[in-house]
């Protein structure tokens, strides 16, 4: 065949190699499928549930330290007035004050009738 015998067996815009061949339409799946989407969802409760539930801990913690702190502040209150009372026994328990309640109630010291006794 001659150049010209092949130019007209060829169409203008053809080359022997390329034929136009039927476009096929590729269905595209979903990216996502539904398994994956109960998946994610699962996990999204999840991580809500965690997040809600972490939350709650915390604000009872709060309690707990808040009575805690509630307590401490009450016995160290009651600690003090312990401490005012026992300085008020020593206070009204020393041996003047005594003698000086007895000379007025009129007792008065003997020294026969006095025993010592021993702390043991």
């Amino acid at each position: 065949m001659s150049n010209l015998a092949r130019k007209q067996y060829e169409q203008p815009g053809q080359s022997l190699g390329t034929k136009d061949l039927p476009v096929k339409k590729v269905q595209r799946h979903a990216r996502i499928s539904p398994g994956e989407k109960v998946l994610f969802m699962i996990f999204v409760l999840f991580v809500t549930f965690m997040a809600v539930k972490i939350v709650s801990v915390q604000a009872s913690i709060y309690e707990v330290n808040k009575e805690i702190q509630d307590v401490r502040a009450s016995v160290q209150e009651q600690a003090k007035i312990n401490d005012d009372l026992s300085l008020q026994v020593a206070d009204l328990s020393k041996y003047e004050r005594v003698w000086k309640k007895a000379q007025e109630l009129g007792l008065n010291l003997n020294e026969n009738n006095v025993k010592v006794v021993e702390k043991r």
